[in-house]
C-alpha cells in the first residue's frame, strides 16, 4: 500500500506505556478467538434489523435527523474513556504513522460517502495501547485483539497484534493490517447508522445460538464495509500488487472455522460469531468490487 507521505489523522490517542489493569481472555482453548469486533452487551432475535443503513439515509431524505436520535442512545458502559498520554500526542514511529495514515484514509472515504447523502460523518478516535486498556466498554487486554467500543466511539488497537497476525496466523503485509483497521471503523459506521444499538438492544432477548448467528451478520457487514473502503482506496491508486491478496488472506486466517481448527483441532459451527473464512473473504470482496453500501446487506441476504 502506498501510504507514505499522505495525510495522517489527528484522531489518534496514544496510551502506550500507561498500564492500568485489565483482564486476561486469551486466544487459546474452547473456541477463543481474535474478536476484531465491537465490545457490546445485550441483544435480541433475528428480526428487526432491516436494512438500517438504507433506513438511516431515507430518514434524512425525509427531513428527519437520525444522528440526533442516535447520540441520545448508544451503548454506554460506566468506566470512562481510554487513558491518554500527556497532550494526547502519538509517538512518531513508523507504525504510528501507518495507523494514522490508514485512519485518515478511512475518514476521507466515509466523509465522502456520508456527504453524498447530505450527512456529516462523525470521525472515530483510535486509541493505541500496550498490554491493557480501559474503555467505556470496560477493561481489555491485548489478548482480546483490536475492538471498537460504541460507548465512546473509539477503536482500540495494540499494534503488537500485527506481529501476531503475521507470525502466528500467517497474515503478513501492510494491507492486511489496513484491513483490520478498516473493519473496526466499519463497526463505527454501523454504530452511526443504528445497527449496533439495535443489535445491542435485541441481543438481550436472544438465545446464545441466535446471538451468535446475528453477530456473524454484523461482523460480515463490517468486513464488507472494509471492502468498500478498499474500493475507494484502490481508485486513488494507493493499492499495490498483492494488497488485496493480503487482505483476503487475513480474512481467511481469522475465520471462525480456521481459528477453531488451529486452536482446538475441530470446529463448533454453532459457536461461530464472526463468520467462516470463506464468508469473510466473500463479503470483503463484495464491498471491494462494488464500492456500494447496498452490496453489504448481510441481514437480508444469505451469508
Amino acid at each position: 500500500m502506498r501510504w507514505r507521505g499522505r495525510r495522517q489523522s489527528d484522531n489518534i490517542e496514544d496510551t502506550r506505556g500507561q498500564g492500568g489493569g485489565g483482564f486476561g481472555g486469551g486466544l487459546g482453548g474452547g473456541g477463543g478467538r481474535l474478536p476484531m469486533g465491537p465490545r457490546i452487551s445485550g441483544g435480541g432475535g433475528l428480526t428487526g434489523i432491516i436494512i438500517l443503513v438504507v433506513l438511516f439515509f431515507a430518514l434524512r431524505a425525509c427531513g428527519i435527523d437520525p444522528m440526533q436520535v442516535l447520540t441520545e442512545g448508544g451503548d454506554s458502559v460506566p468506566g470512562g474513556g481510554g487513558q491518554v498520554t500527556e497532550g494526547g500526542a502519538p509517538a512518531n514511529d513508523e507504525m504510528t504513522q501507518f495507523v494514522s495514515t490508514v485512519l485518515a484514509e478511512t475518514e476521507d472515504t466515509w466523509n465522502g460517502i456520508f456527504q453524498a447523502e447530505g450527512l456529516k460523518y462523525q470521525e472515530p478516535k483510535l486509541v493505541l495501547f500496550s498490554g491493557q486498556v480501559r474503555s467505556a466498554c470496560g477493561f481489555a487486554s491485548s489478548a482480546s485483539g483490536p475492538f471498537y467500543c460504541p460507548g465512546d466511539q473509539k477503536v482500540y488497537l495494540d499494534t503488537a497484534f500485527f506481529n501476531q497476525l503475521a507470525k502466528q496466523f500467517g497474515a503478513a503485509g501492510d494491507f492486511a493490517q489496513a484491513y483490520v483497521i478498516a473493519h473496526e471503523v466499519g463497526h463505527h459506521v454501523q454504530n452511526l447508522t443504528g445497527i449496533l444499538p439495535k443489535f445491542n438492544q435485541m441481543r438481550q432477548r436472544m438465545s446464545e445460538a441466535d446471538a451468535n448467528a446475528m453477530s456473524m451478520r454484523v461482523e460480515l457487514q463490517a468486513d464488507c464495509f472494509a471492502g468498500v473502503w478498499g474500493h475507494y482506496t484502490d481508485q486513488k491508486g494507493l493499492l499495490e500488487q498483492g494488497d488485496i491478496d493480503e487482505a483476503l488472506n487475513a480474512a481467511q486466517q481469522i475465520g471462525d472455522d480456521t481459528l477453531q481448527k488451529r486452536m482446538q483441532g475441530y470446529v463448533v459451527p454453532e459457536s461461530f460469531n464472526h463468520g467462516t473464512s470463506d464468508q469473510r473473504q466473500r463479503w470483503f470482496a463484495a464491498g471491494f468490487q462494488s464500492g456500494k453500501l447496498s452490496a453489504c446487506d448481510t441481514f437480508n441476504n444469505p451469508i
